[in-house]
């Protein structure tokens, strides 16, 4: 990260804020740049390259030409940035409506817009202090986006690039290289779906993003034009659903008992003939085979698909991807000396800038807070907040006086800040933003138990108002639905977290293969989309462990009070997953599009490869499901170290290929 570009450029938006008149091009590069090398077409590309930049963050940067003159000529051209036109207005939320708003940032669970969502909050308590409030139990959805693919689509379609992509065709079943100009992004039916123009059947169309085969391309030196009344909402709703289909499936005789109650009654003409000795033959009903196909795959040896034959190919393709991978060349790689934090992605000059100026608003209306409070809420190191705040105090006009400077001190270790030079309200809302907040309360309708009656409607349409233009273009995301399938059980859980009960369950674990009863002392519930799950402390393993809503055949309170167990570490969202002092470390290697996975499983260290995937480091309680994560994510993720569960792996997708090739 550049120090010096990132004083350059806020050094450049205080001049510009600071001009009524508007500054010429040679002023700028004299009084701001310190420009004197002469060369006057290395200047000029900088100059644009910060403008974009500053556009980017928000602000309105204005061209000015004297009468009569042309933009082209440098003499009579002066810029500057209205001093309204990019703040972001007032927005008074009461303690309901900011519980409301603190569920709708908190849904993504990673992906960019989680990163924005968390930004546009900020930008939010910048203008004044946030209501101190206290999330409800059992109230904390998430989303989980569909890997990497969604965070680059996303990235595009807000900078209005058309992207690239291999697509397995649904009506063919044959991969077509794909190129789109994309408009939307939606959930529904459980599947993630792009909306866009498809240039090469010159029309609209919908992309399934479990069916993009390939990394997202963007063609960044291209630019589109969606519809101005386009609704991604509005598209979804008009999508027809699969129709439901049924599969025959052999399973071998005592395994998989979650794949066994979804059997359906055999209606006698799709299951003719027998299976093998060994075997059972099931009847499953479902709508979309590469859902289906990846299930089944994760089953290996254990589960064949008989019919149709589209849905065979599926398991088989993935199969064979996994093992091809399983067997490629181990790339060379190394691990950084200190994992960044999850999520956590390299600082860049523009990310440091954003940060600065969500930090002066924020200084002006928090004076005097301790700086490791500060550091804490904006989500940095102390070392980091100090050098921001030594970038900051050496910013100001152009050749300007003592008192022409951003005044911060933090001597005591309580930031004050006395001179803000017109930077203490936070800038406006970005598309990104804006998508985040705007579309995480869309989100939240339907949820049970909302706090706060009207909050979420009020609090939507204050943020719509400030977010203007921005705004608008949230209509280009919509989420999943939220609501828990089984409210019954979820009722009954958050009772039990409320009144600090017991709960006595009956529950199928698909990865152990087996159905058991345990009394557990529930502590949170959460979600991601519309699969919910409470994090317990489990009395039959002695530890903290996380069940899924859906697997639950019986739950009743035992009677017995839940014991004083400290709160799960992480805060909100809770982690899917909880680390224990004896897991097993497992280094796994990742594609492109396999690369979300780190973060799902909260690796410790990665390292980065020159095709765009990543070598993780992830601790795993139990390891005998391993090779099901590998062959269910057919050819995204392989198994590198341990050695012995990396050849367990290869020997599981070979036996479970040698039953479709018999």
């Amino acid at each position: 990260m550049s120090a010096s570009r990132t004083e350059r450029l806020l050094n450049l938006l205080i001049a510009l804020l600071n001009t009524r008149y508007g500054l010429h091009r040679s002023e700028l590069r004299d009084k701001v740049y310190h420009d004197t090398s002469g060369n006057d077409v290395a200047f000029g590309r900088m100059f644009e390259r910060d403008k974009n930049d500053l556009r980017e963050m928000g602000f309105d940067v204005e061209t000015l030409t004297d009468m009569g003159w042309s933009e082209d000529d440098p003499a009579t051209t002066r810029y500057r940035i209205g001093k309204e036109s990019n703040r972001l207005p007032d927005v008074q939320l009461g303690p309901e409506e900011w519980t409301v708003l603190l569920l709708a940032s908190q849904l993504w669970e990673r992906a960019a817009l989680g990163t924005a969502a968390q930004s546009a909050l900020r930008k939010l308590q910048a203008s004044g202090r946030m209501t101190e409030v206290q999330l409800p139990a059992g109230v904390q959805p998430r989303i989980k986006p569909a890997g990497q693919a969604f965070d680059d689509i996303v990235a595009a379609m807000h900078a209005r690039h058309p992207v690239t992509f291999t697509y397995l065709a649904g009506s063919t079943g044959k991969e077509e290289e794909r190129t789109v100009e994309p408009w939307g992004l939606g959930s529904r039916f459980g599947q993630w779906y792009l909306m866009g123009y498809d240039r090469a059947r010159k029309a609209a169309r919908h992309f399934r993003l479990s069916r993009i085969t390939s990394a997202v391309t963007t063609l960044a030196r291209e630019q589109y034009t969606p519809p101005t009344d386009f609704s991604i909402r509005a598209e979804l709703d008009r999508l027809p659903e699969l129709p439901l289909r049924t599969a025959v499936v052999d399973v071998r005789k005592g395994h998989l008992l979650d794949l066994r109650r979804r059997a359906v009654q055999d209606t006698g003409e799709q299951a003719r003939g027998a299976p093998g000795e060994g075997w059972d033959r099931l009847i499953l009903e479902y709508r979309d085979p590469e859902v289906l196909a990846e299930e089944l795959a994760s089953y290996g040896p254990n589960a064949l698909a008989v019919e149709p034959a589209e849905l065979a190919v599926a398991v088989r393709r993935r199969l064979q991807a996994a093992a091809g991978f399983s067997d490629a060349p181990v790339p060379a790689y190394t691990f950084a000396v200190a994992a960044r934090p999850r999520s956590a992605r390299k600082g860049t000059s523009e990310d440091q800038l954003k940060r600065m100026l969500q930090l002066v608003p924020f200084l002006v209306h928090n004076q005097g807070l301790h700086i490791r409070d500060v550091a804490h809420h904006f989500g940095v190191t102390r070392e980091e907040l100090e050098a921001d705040l030594r970038i900051l105090i050496c910013s100001g006009l152009p050749e300007g006086y003592p008192d022409d400077l951003l005044d911060i001190q933090w001597e005591d270790d309580h930031v004050f800040i006395t001179q803000d030079l017109d930077l203490k309200k936070p800038v406006r809302f970005t598309v990104a933003e804006a998508c985040a907040l705007l579309t995480g309360l869309e989100t939240l309708n339907g949820l049970p138990d909302l706090p706060g009656g009207g909050a979420l409607e009020s609090v939507t349409l204050k943020l719509l108002a400030a977010a203007g233009e921005e705004g608008l273009r949230a209509a280009s995301i919509a989420g999943p639905q939220v609501a828990p399938a089984d409210a019954a059980t979820h009722a009954t859980v958050r009772q039990a977290i409320e009144s600090r009960s017991q709960l006595h369950l009956t529950y199928l674990s698909p990865q152990r293969d087996a159905v058991t009863e345990r009394d557990v002392d529930p502590l949170r519930l959460y979600s991601l989309d519309n699969t919910w799950y409470f994090e317990a402390w489990c009395h039959l393993v002695d530890g903290l462990r996380n069940f899924r809503l859906d697997r639950i055949q019986d739950v009743h309170p035992n009677g017995a009070p839940a014991g004083p167990h400290v709160a799960p570490e992480g805060g909100v969202p809770a982690k899917l997953f909880t680390a224990n002092d004896d897991d097993t470390t497992v280094t796994v290697q990742l594609t492109r599009q396999g690369r979300g996975l780190a973060e799902d499983y909260y690796a410790e260290r990665t390292a980065e490869l020159p095709d765009g995937g990543l070598v993780a480091e992830i601790r795993f309680g139990n390891t005998a499901w391993l090779p099901m994560f590998v062959a269910q994510h057919g050819g995204s993720a392989r198994i590198l170290v341990p050695v012995e569960l990396a050849d367990a792996a290869r020997d599981w997708l070979a036996a479970s290929l040698d039953n479709y090739d018999r």
